[in-house]
């Protein structure tokens, strides 16, 4: 390593919450962190894995503490730098209307606090790790070097979408891939909601669902799910669940004032014959998420839903010393932002102890 190479206490991959969380805690801590927060770029756009995260997908946080219903225009002017505004969503700047918080705007907030706290940040991917030895090495999107003391990986995961045009018109406007964010909107409550999948998550989706919804339609390409028994079991006794067997979501239904209003469906054996409609307020697909761990390149040991994985569990460490994990892209079961946050500062102050007790010059 050459003199004139400046090494960083501790650089954070990833843009959440459980990113900026990390960056909070690590900057109070006087740890200088850089944060890659990704590219805004073309390639993302089409994968889904933007910068900030999933969260800016959810438009309205109902279950987030701290932030009940109310006015928060004035408040979201004054906290957020003016050339970030364009990244909310249309109303929340609009005074004298009680709304709730944005995913969008939430995790923009975090992210001017990391910034407050002085947090540096770039705005590139980080495309290639060398973790073999400290100072790690990490080598971004425009081709420059960083090399850090310690890591934090908090990259998140990347939902399954269907891929529909129709499916992408109604984001945020009907069509949601999480069901515990999205399910107890108004836009839900007492009408007609439809799941995509097979698999636990799917299922676990339709049962809480159906404390809302007044009907349920889980389809599913096959004729038999992919879940647990036990869960099959609660499902089929649910009268408000149906099953839709052997079936495939072809185009979504709806209007951009109204949003989502029905769902079009075709026999999965037979895709040209057999169509129909499904009356429905919603769509949840629940096809499976990819953690976004492409970049790494085996360099750190994952588990087999694909996530990093974490040999202390509930820990922040991963299989190399001194990088550390938090959110979506450690985390196969809860995958809820108030988690990833919590984990989030967790591997902060996991990576500050190490820090103490492992100076980079003894190291190596």
């Amino acid at each position: 390593m050459s003199n004139a190479e400046r090494v960083e206490k501790i650089a954070i991959i990833g843009s959440g919450p459980a990113g900026w969380s990390a960056a909070i805690y690590a900057s109070r801590a006087a740890l200088a962190p850089v944060v890659f927060e990704g590219a805004l770029t073309a390639e993302n756009q089409e994968s889904g894995a933007l910068p900030m995260g999933q969260l800016t997908t959810t438009l309205e946080i109902e279950n987030y503490p701290g932030f009940p219903v109310g006015d928060l225009s004035g408040y979201l002017s004054s906290a957020l730098d003016a050339t970030r505004l364009w990244a909310l969503p249309e109303g929340d700047l609009s005074s004298g209307v009680a709304k709730i918080i944005s995913g969008s705007a939430l995790v923009e907030l975090m992210r001017r606090q990391a910034e407050n706290f002085g947090a540096r940040v770039v705005s590139e991917d980080v495309v290639e790790v060398d973790f073999s030895s400290r100072p790690f090495r990490l080598t971004d999107s425009n081709g420059d070097t960083t090399l850090a003391s310690a890591v934090v990986v908090a990259t998140g995961a990347t939902t399954k979408w269907l891929g529909l045009d129709s499916e992408s018109r109604f984001k945020n406007n009907g069509v949601s891939a999480c069901a515990v964010c999205d399910g107890a909107s108004p836009r839900f409550r007492d009408r007609a909601v439809v799941v995509v999948g097979g698999g636990d998550v799917a299922i676990e989706d339709a049962e809480y669902l159906s404390k809302f919804a007044s009907k349920v339609y889980v389809v599913h390409r096959r004729d038999e799910l992919r879940a647990a028994k036990i869960l099959i079991e609660r499902a089929t006794r649910n009268p408000k669940i149906e099953f839709v067997w052997n079936s495939v979501v072809v185009e979504v239904l709806g209007d951009d004032a109204s949003g989502v209003q029905g769902i079009v469906v075709a026999d999965a054996r037979a895709p040209e014959s057999d169509v129909r409609r499904l009356d429905a307020s919603g769509l949840f697909v629940a096809i499976g998420r990819r953690p976004n761990v492409g970049f790494l390149h085996g360099a750190l040991a994952l588990t087999e839903d694909g996530v990093i994985k974490r040999p202390i569990p509930f820990r922040s460490e991963t299989s190399v010393p001194g990088v550390f994990t938090a959110g979506d892209v450690c985390d196969s079961r809860y995958r809820q932002a108030i988690v990833a946050a919590s984990s989030g500062a967790c591997a902060a102050l996991d990576a500050e102890r190490f820090l103490l007790e492992n100076p980079l010059e003894t190291s190596r």
